[in-house]
């Protein structure tokens, strides 16, 4: 179940990264704690988004670190 409403939460993300370009910062930091989550799932993570988040830690690189 967990495991769903992460998915559930992450495809919201993705809309409102789509919808609100000027929150991208607080959306990615929302992102990478999902992805985050569901590495302590021990999910396997979608290859876009890791690929999403790499290009976000590029914009953002301070952000990645905490």
């Amino acid at each position: 179940m967990a495991f769903e409403r992460l998915q559930a939460e992450i495809g919201i993300l993705l809309g409102q990264i789509n919808n609100q370009p000027q929150d991208l910062h607080e959306l990615y930091e929302q992102l990478h704690q999902k992805l985050n989550e569901m590495k302590a799932l021990n999910q396997p993570l979608p290859a876009d988004l890791v690929e999403l988040e790499k290009k976000l830690l590029k914009e953002f690189p301070k952000a990645g670190r905490t």
